[in-house]
């Protein structure tokens, strides 16, 4: 909010979302400007004909796969019960991309469920699912609750390191209409991304004062974890093209991804920061 200041907006809020899938939608609806979701999200969403934008990507990483004994590797997800918070969420959607990279057949091979509570981390911590994909602070916690045994890490494991995960976007109309606040926003931003890498401690204090995260040693683990300085590196095209490929692979979308990203990506404000802050 400080960098947000700094850029002159003053009227800001942050509007409660109903987890990834509902975000775009909003974003679509005019409710809220801008936000972040993992890119398959929001490729999703394009196909589906939302109009929004992505106008960036913020930083590679943070999603973990957790699974219970024997299992030790996602081939041997086939046959297994994997708890997801919806159909078409950011988990069920990546997970299925990741388990169709080892050859398993998402829709046959793996039986998803969705537990009526909302809560997939607690069915899987109660032993009632073999997988979940685990989303911040959701690893730190089973992590300290010693449940289940990481068998991929987003943040390190190729190819899925290799490219953003949490990516900008923002209503299709605004960005078009205020180019000049687009980029100051995602000035903001990209800033806010190099505190992180430069003082996780304290950007982890400002998110447990804020009550953006309760427990600030997961905020903590958390931010140390995630490589937030790659957003100088990575390239954002590159990510949502990736992501819009496997989908299309799997069947999750029918748009061809070279149209979802003509029609739904703007990258001009992103590559002009790239070249701003460099140093």
């Amino acid at each position: 909010e400080t960098f947000l200041r700094a850029e002159g907006f003053t009227d800001i809020r942050y509007v409660k979302a109903a987890g990834g899938f509902s975000a775009p939608q909003m974003i679509a609806r005019g409710e809220v400007d801008f936000g972040t979701s993992w890119g398959g999200t929001i490729v999703y969403h394009l196909d589906a004909g939302l109009p929004i934008t992505a106008v960036g990507g913020l930083h590679p990483g943070c999603y973990e796969l957790f699974a219970h004994e024997p299992i030790r590797s996602i081939s041997e997800l086939k046959g297994r019960r994997v708890g997801i918070q919806t159909l078409a969420s950011s988990g069920h959607l990546y997970l299925s991309i990741i388990a169709r990279h080892v050859g398993l057949d998402p829709e046959e091979d793996i039986e998803w469920v969705v537990p009526s509570s909302g809560d997939a981390m607690e069915l899987f911590a109660e032993g009632q699912t073999d997988a979940f994909l685990a989303f911040p602070p959701e690893p730190q916690e089973l992590r300290a609750r010693r449940i289940g045994r990481v068998i991929l890490n987003t943040i390190m494991d190729r190819p899925w390191s290799q490219y953003f995960c949490c990516m900008i976007y923002g209503n299709r109309a605004w960005v078009r209409e205020h180019p000049i606040a687009t980029k100051r926003f995602l000035r903001a931003v990209f800033k806010s991304a190099d505190f992180c890498s430069a003082e996780p401690r304290n950007a982890a204090q400002l998110l447990v004062d804020g009550g953006f995260a309760q427990n600030y040693d997961y905020a903590l683990q958390t931010i140390e974890e995630v490589p937030y300085q790659y957003w100088h590196e990575y390239d954002s095209e590159d990510s949502l093209r990736f992501y819009a490929l496997r989908l299309h692979e799997v069947g999750m979308i029918s748009s061809n991804p070279n149209q979802i990203l003509a029609d739904g990506t703007d990258w001009r404000f992103v590559n002009e920061l790239r070249r701003e802050l460099k140093a």
